[in-house]
């Protein structure tokens, strides 16, 4: 169902652009809501009415909010409204199966029954766009949106709506009056969505597979290097997997005269567990430092409230992520990593070498990896023997040598474009800038346009050849 959405995405998108582009200004919002609904039913057809019900709940309310906004208790309950409806749609979907099987496991609540509902495309991502509208409007951030399609259009931006980033209203509601369209813009949008395509299908789609190997092995199987390459393995699966996506969303969005802003930013050279959250889904790191952490006072109320406050903010992350204990355990994970940090590790931090801090912050990410990768337990505990070899695991398999030897050339690449390095000299000398002389723009124009069309070009190849194509992001 994912696939076929992103095929049909593919396959329409050329026609789409053309016709929005076609129309006056004033008919491109409606026309692109429509296409958003129609994609969205492609993969998800039985929830779209669900999406246009809970778009004009809170439509309404912000309205209602913007109006009493000045009478406070009245404007307060009308945000409780909202976050009561929003969330509690999100925990009947995606968290009342999994908390009634955990009540029930400890002897509550036995005749519960538990319904078998499929979780909304999605979801995750939309309800935390729409709570973040109607706090800014009580807050004052933003006005309320008086125009039914351009909030609709707002919730229903087909280029991230299945796997984010997770836009703020306050960031788009000057682009949902007006864009800033362009050759340039396009060509930018092209750029950017040609990049993320590449990285999607041709770096993590190839790495995951070495994973899909490894956790498929079962546990007296699995050896301590052959544990240590499976999950180097899903850490570069999973990023090159997420801002894949998220490069083309920002670059299918600058096609449509929008810009969004960038939820990665080469995470994997960081120096610490805290700059790796300010550089790994900022998006989400962002949404829940602006609407949990601040308005629970942030580190403004004590050290020991501050504490609290991570805690809470890192429980809350890692469940957003799904209904398993398994994502609770990561997200405390890093609160406790966070916690120490903050207290006092990143003094000693900034007294040591780069090379020992880069160390240091990368051990603890691909930690993490294997928390998250394999949220179910009794996979965790197997796979955590074969990493520290208390199991009895063998140090080495032959086929982990014979592995690390087929797939070295791709972890080298996957390393190099882990790194700010290859994008600042493309830019540099070959991406088109004024004032370099005719002939060096005309030259580096060429080169780009040949990269961007071998890009698609393979990464199509890969698609049509390829029966290994999984989401990651989508299950959130």
């Amino acid at each position: 169902m994912l696939f076929s959405s992103l095929l049909f995405l593919f396959a329409f998108l050329p026609i789409v652009l053309l016709l929005y582009y076609l129309l006056p200004a004033r008919w491109r919002n409606p026309a692109l809501l429509v296409f958003n609904l129609f994609f969205y039913g492609w993969g998800e057809p039985v929830y779209v009415l669900l999406m246009l019900v809970s778009i004009l709940a809170d439509y309404i309310l912000g309205i209602g909010i913007e109006k009493y906004r000045n009478k406070k208790v009245l404007a307060k309950c009308l945000v409780a409204v909202s976050a009561v409806w929003n969330l509690g749609l999100l925990f009947f979907f995606k968290y009342f199966v999994f908390t009634a099987e955990s009540l029930q496991a400890v002897g509550l609540f036995r005749d519960l029954p538990l319904l078998s509902v499929s979780l909304p495309i999605g979801i995750s991502f939309y309800t935390f766009q729409k709570l973040s509208y109607i706090i800014d409007v009580y807050r004052g951030t933003c006005e309320g949106q008086k125009n039914f399609v351009d909030f609709s259009v707002f919730v229903t931006l087909f280029p991230q709506l299945i796997a984010g980033p997770i836009l703020q209203y306050k960031d788009l509601a000057a682009q949902l009056k007006s864009r800033i369209y362009g050759v340039a813009k396009m060509r930018e949008g092209i750029r950017c969505f040609t990049v993320g395509l590449c990285k999607k299908v041709l770096l993590a789609n190839s790495i995951g597979e070495l994973w899909n190997y490894y956790r498929q092995l079962e546990t007296g199987q699995l050896s301590v290097l052959g544990a240590w390459i499976g999950l180097l393995a899903f850490g570069f699966q999973i990023y090159f997997d997420f801002s894949g996506y998220s490069d083309m969303a920002v670059g299918l969005g600058k096609m449509l005269g929008f810009d969004f802003k960038m939820n990665f930013n080469y995470p994997y050279i960081s120096r610490s567990v805290t700059e790796f959250w300010r550089r790994w889904h900022i998006s989400l790191s962002s949404w829940f430092r602006d609407y949990l952490y601040i308005p629970l006072g942030g580190n403004r109320k004590g050290r020991a409230r501050w504490m609290i406050n991570i805690f809470i903010v890192w429980a809350a992350t890692g469940i957003w992520h799904g209904a398993h204990v398994g994502f609770l355990l990561w997200g405390l994970y890093y609160a406790l990593l966070l916690m120490a940090e903050k207290l006092w590790l990143l003094k000693r931090l900034e007294k040591m070498p780069s090379w020992f801090c880069h160390i240091y912050a990368c051990f603890f990410m691909i930690v993490g990896w294997a928390i998250f990768a394999l949220p179910d337990m009794a996979d965790k505990k197997g796979y955590w023997g074969a990493l520290t070899g208390l199991n009895g695991a063998a140090v080495y398999e032959a086929g982990d040598l014979f592995q690390l030897a087929g797939y070295a050339l791709l972890f080298v690449i996957l390393i190099l474009a882990s790194l700010p390095w290859g994008k600042q000299l493309f830019e540099k000398f070959f991406v088109p800038k004024k004032g370099r002389g005719r002939i060096w723009e005309m030259v580096g124009s060429l080169f780009e346009t040949v990269c961007i069309c071998a890009g698609l070009l393979l990464a199509t190849a890969y698609l049509v050849d390829s029966t290994y194509n999984p989401f990651l992001y989508f299950r959130f």
